[in-house]
């Protein structure tokens, strides 16, 4: 079998090491020779790469790893990239979200004012490392996670509008399916075939097809979100933190307002935002949850790996973390064995990189552009929707049309998402204005200025300069 070589570009993020393990976890599915990791933030990468060392060196020998700041040396002979970039880090996003919580109005990360600011940052950012992994392996395939998805597909769409071979994905949809699944007859993700569209972080399942069966198991699962208290059945409380725990149950009340299809649920920041806000902490946000929780969780693990010098025969032993019948909980289940705890990101990528190293023409969940997918929607708009993805990149399935209710809040969307995209790359003020202005999360002209100037003036450097 062929061997491959991947880069992770965003070798300092969080996600990583969960990659590294999953790397090694397939190996003999998906054998590889070399795996680099890339960031522009030397000291963070420094914490996951002396891990990065020592797993590879114990669990997948023979493997060339390494860890860089120049990108010759990381994207040189490269056959796939796995991109996880953060412009502007924690501390960025930290303001992206306090800043309109100031002003009574959402602050998230990719939603609203939040995910604007990310993508200011985000897509000349995006443009330059898509050009310098280019410049190395004209030929990788570039898998994309960076937030704003949909952003960052608008704008990589316009400046590489012929690079099949780069893909934007997200693993929200795929986690919602791990979470929900379970209702329709203890079904696992992998066992259903689904149908989603929307734009990224802004979308709704309208199937579920069983895989063996061709079943639409999705009727099944709105049942029960209708009727509520799901978690009795799902147990997710035990899980997750208590912003998840939030959304999860909040995922049924948006059902129950709007029973014919599931959604994602960065809905709850769309369809009511007033009570997003007054379920917010101005002074404590979600970037501060992930600075003192994952962040610090994260680097202690990698750091305490390195000062045993081991894997093996500790408590971090992949063996003992992943094989058959050795890591139970009480009730006989396996735990989450990621340092990050989320399960999802790293599998989906890596799924994703077999189905192409393999034409396997698996179905995943891709942002693509609409030519005819679905039929009542904006030509070009950047949809996630169900593809077939193999050795010639992601093919759409199409859907049918669109409601007028999803129509209307997707085409009032995907304005704001082109205007960010022109205010970023043309430079122009007006445009970012018009962006806010249209964003059905501010929806008012002075505050739009307010929040655009207050984001200016604290990102400084950062953000493109607009005239």
């Amino acid at each position: 079998m062929k061997q491959f070589s991947v880069a992770i570009a965003g070798g300092g993020s969080t996600y990583t090491p969960d990659m590294l393990e999953m790397l090694c976890l397939v190996r003999e599915h998906f054998p590889l020779r070399r795996v680099v990791l890339y960031d522009i933030d030397e000291t963070r990468q420094a914490h996951i790469g002396r891990f990065g060392e020592i797993l590879f060196r114990e669990y997948y020998p023979g493997v060339e790893f390494c860890y860089t700041t120049d990108p010759a040396k990381a994207f040189t002979d490269i056959d796939f990239v796995l991109v996880q970039i953060r412009p502007g880090g924690l501390a960025m996003r930290e303001q992206d979200e306090k800043i309109p919580l100031r002003h009574g109005v959402i602050g998230q990360e990719t939603c609203g004012p939040g995910g604007f600011a990310y993508g200011m940052r985000s897509v000349p950012a995006m443009i330059e490392l898509v050009n310098t992994i280019r410049r190395y392996s004209p030929e990788a395939w570039i898998l994309n996670y960076s937030n704003p998805a949909a952003i960052v597909a608008e704008a990589t769409k316009r400046v590489f509008p012929d690079d099949f071979r780069l893909i934007n994905i997200c693993d929200m949809p795929i986690s919602i399916m791990d979470i929900f699944c379970p209702l329709a007859g203890g079904r696992k993700r992998m066992d259903i075939e689904p149908r989603y569209y929307g734009l990224n972080h802004f979308g709704w399942f309208t199937a579920m097809y069983d895989k063996q069966t061709g079943e639409d198991v999705l009727p099944e699962i709105l049942e029960k979100l209708q009727k509520g208290g799901c978690d009795d059945e799902l147990g997710f409380s035990g899980k997750n933190d208590d912003y998840w725990n939030f959304t999860f149950k909040h995922l049924e009340k948006m059902v129950q307002d709007y029973p014919h299809s599931l959604p994602n649920t960065y809905m709850q920041y769309y369809l009511y935002p007033q009570t997003m806000v007054a379920h917010s902490d101005p002074n404590y946000t979600r970037a501060n949850t992930v600075i003192d929780g994952r962040e610090k969780r994260v680097k202690a693990y990698c750091d305490e790996v390195a000062s045993l010098g081991r894997m093996r025969g500790t408590k971090f032993d992949l063996d003992r973390k992943y094989s058959a019948g050795s890591h139970k909980n009480a009730d006989g289940e396996f735990e989450s064995a990621t340092v990050a705890h989320n399960d999802a990101h790293a599998t989906y990528i890596v799924e994703l990189a077999m189905s192409i190293a393999y034409n396997r023409n698996d179905v995943f969940l891709i942002i693509t552009e609409n030519k005819g997918v679905v039929p009542n929607l904006s030509d070009g708009m950047m949809l996630e929707v169900a593809c077939r993805v193999g050795a010639r990149g992601a093919e759409p399935f199409r859907m049918e049309e669109a409601g007028t209710f999803e129509k209307g809040l997707l085409e009032g969307q995907y304005a704001y998402e082109k205007l960010a995209v022109d205010a970023a790359l043309e430079g122009s003020y007006q445009k970012a204005l018009q962006a806010l202005a249209v964003s059905r999360t501010v929806a008012d002209t002075d505050l739009a200025r307010t929040i655009l100037d207050e984001y200016i003036a604290a990102n400084g450097e950062h953000f493109p300069v607009l005239k």
